[in-house]
């Protein structure tokens, strides 16, 4: 008996899907160079930990209203169309940083503008991501689906490692109006690269022409009645919610004697490890133990946020972030290749968009609630905190979801 031999590069080797792969790491490059900037610049004006909460907060709140119809326009219009927007108004979005930093009102010690822009930037971020997902499955086949996660996955992290790190040496060296021209300009090529797709990404010839309201309702009911998705899906919302020091980086910056260009080395070492474990990935077969895994990968995720906190050491702190990303991308690919896999084409977009919900606004609730905490218990007290309560989190879901402590290969629909 024959078996088939495994190609780690089966999905680069799909020319739509390697100029959605440039697509998506350049808006990624863009987005987290702007976060440093932001960062810094807000904390530069405020000295207050709640501003760097309330900056989650204004991306957060239109990224929930939205994001559920989000989901039903990527299953009924073409999802290249709905990418290339969502990406267009992000680019719309680091024109008006640089404007409003240009012309010196943010510098006077306004920052409401800043928070204007960074809602408008939900609402558009919150339509880019489920096209994005949705059309990954589209330009590549079903056999070849967890591979194509694993890539997505590692050219999000590669780019979540030149991102802040460029972000935060241009604004060291550069200045704040020339990080923000170079993120308007990358973004500016991520839709370059959606443009070149030959693929449409047309909505499903399936998908069934009901209201919204029911559509809605379809996509919501298919992910409840998924129980090994639905754990997933809340372990990761949790585990960020609780163990995101994602937010107050500038803060530990600035406790270890680091300046912006220091900034983007914390922003980035998660992402260096994310890479490596994506690589890793990408060259191996399929896990065997799968949930097994996911949940030893986000307990250690929970032990280093914890051991961040009590680092006082720039290189310990970096590598200590390191092993949280390499921690952390254990969990996106597993959550992302369940998702995928076990998902009806025609769903996509509405589970993506649900997904959304639980993990891509539970970072920036998770930057609110980091605000909050270090606010109220202080910053080093409210990590440990979060750290803790994702160990908490990982024991309570592991009891309550056998189905998936107990999964090995992941299933196929």
């Amino acid at each position: 008996m024959s078996t088939a031999r495994h190609d780690p590069y089966a999905a680069l080797r799909v020319r739509n899907f390697l100029w959605l792969v440039a697509s998506y790491a350049a808006s990624t490059v863009a987005r987290e160079a702007q976060i440093v900037v932001v960062g810094w610049q807000v904390y530069d004006v405020t000295r207050d930990p709640l501003s760097l909460g309330m900056i989650g907060l204004a991306e957060a709140l239109p990224f929930i209203a939205v994001a559920l119809y989000a989901g039903h326009v990527a299953d009924r219009m073409p999802r290249r169309a709905i990418a290339i927007a969502g990406t267009f108004g992000m680019f719309l979005s680091a024109v008006a940083l640089l404007l409003f930093t240009y012309s010196g009102m943010i510098a006077r010690g306004r920052i409401w503008p800043i928070y204007l822009v960074i809602f408008l930037s939900g609402i558009a971020r919150s339509f880019a991501r489920p096209a994005f997902q949705a059309l990954s499955a589209d330009v590549v086949t079903r056999d070849i689906y967890a591979n194509a996660v694993t890539w997505r996955s590692a050219s999000w992290q590669l780019a979540a490692v030149i991102g802040p790190a460029v972000g935060g040496l241009i604004y060291g060296f550069a200045g704040t109006t020339t990080a923000y021209a170079s993120v308007s300009v990358v973004m500016a090529l991520s839709i370059v690269a959606l443009a070149l797709i030959t693929h449409r990404g047309e909505p499903q010839a399936s998908a069934p022409d009901v209201p919204i309201g029911e559509s809605l309702r379809i996509g919501i009911r298919f992910l409840f009645e998924q129980p090994v998705i639905l754990a997933a899906m809340t372990l990761d919302l949790f585990s960020v919610l609780f163990g995101g020091a994602a937010a107050l980086l500038p803060i530990f910056a600035r406790l270890l004697h680091a300046g912006p260009e220091g900034l983007g080395i914390l922003r980035a070492a998660p992402a260096v490890g994310s890479l490596i474990t994506g690589m890793v990935l990408a060259h191996r077969p399929p896990m065997r133990r799968t949930g097994l895994a996911l949940f030893v990968a986000v307990a250690l995720f929970g032990m280093t946020i914890i051991a961040f906190a009590l680092s006082r050491n720039f290189f310990l702190s970096v590598a200590i972030l390191t092993a949280s990303g390499m921690a952390d991308n254990v969990s996106v690919v597993i959550r992302g290749t369940l998702i995928q896999t076990m998902t009806p084409q025609h769903l996509l977009g509405r589970v993506a968009s649900v997904n959304q919900i639980f993990i891509g606004s539970s970072n920036e609730i998770g930057a609110f609630e980091s605000g909050v905490a270090a606010k109220l218990m202080g910053t080093i007290p409210s990590v440990i905190f979060g750290g803790t309560m994702t160990l908490i989190v990982v024991a309570l879901v592991a009891w309550r979801a056998p189905a998936l402590r107990r999964m090995r290969e992941i299933p196929v629909a």
